[in-house]
């Protein structure tokens, strides 16, 4: 039986230590948990082994009120300003839990595939093998290189994760491209000289396409809240 977790809006570094910490106390023989959260403002959260630093003008975030905080699983920089984030703890007991990582992005994937598509009239697609990044500042932004067992669609990403596991199950941390982040807000956050930008804009498939209110947003969200759910506990 499924636990579906709520916490509502907090700040990043709540967000990241309440998935931390249900990480940390999970048991091998828990129920496992789809926990949804929502953000107080703009954010981004980053990879464990990740410098913000080397990839993000950080003043920039400061003015843009961008707040930032390490996530508990790796991967690169993902934006939370137009996405639905949501986290799955998998217990060691559960049936399946797999000791190896592409068998859970492909389980738990190819059921946030199934929700993803109310959106469309095409079947999304989980990405079979690593593409080639841009450049190498690319590589550390989750949608702006597709990795493989992505979500995707016409070539473009919908959905991506990071895992964490440990000994008694593990903890995946997913994102939904709802909609981009405005192109104003990528030029006062990203540092200059790279190819982020475009591949971020050419490589990520947005359900609510360039225009969209913060009401389309939260419609959005809720309707994949109800699917992700649906697939993901039946």
């Amino acid at each position: 039986m499924w636990k579906i977790l709520d916490t509502g809006t907090r700040s990043a570094e709540e967000n990241m230590e309440i998935d931390r910490d249900l990480l940390e106390r999970m048991k091998p023989s828990d129920s496992p948990i789809l926990h949804f959260y929502d953000w107080e403002g703009d954010a981004a959260t980053y990879g464990y082994f990740l410098d913000p630093g080397k990839y993000l003008n950080l003043e920039g975030a400061r003015a843009k009120g961008l707040s930032l905080a390490r996530r508990p699983t790796g991967g690169g920089i993902i934006f939370h300003v137009s996405d639905l984030a949501f986290s799955v703890l998998v217990p060691a007991d559960f049936p399946h839990f797999s000791l190896n990582t592409l068998d859970n992005y492909d389980f738990i994937n190819n059921r946030v595939k199934k929700g993803v598509k109310t959106f469309f009239e095409k079947e999304p697609s989980l990405l079979p093998k690593d593409p080639t990044p841009l450049d190498e500042s690319c590589r550390h932004f989750c949608m702006a290189k597709p990795t493989i067992y992505d979500v995707m669609l016409e070539g473009r990403k919908v959905a991506g994760a990071a895992q964490r596991r440990r000994k008694q199950g593990y903890l995946h941390q997913g994102s939904i491209a709802i909609a981009l982040p405005k192109e104003s807000f990528l030029d006062a956050i990203l540092l200059p000289n790279n190819q982020v930008k475009e591949a971020m804009l050419s490589n990520t498939f947005s359900i609510l396409g360039r225009e969209w209110t913060p009401n389309d947003l939260q419609e959005v969200r809720e309707t994949l809240k109800h699917r992700i759910q649906e697939e993901l506990t039946q």
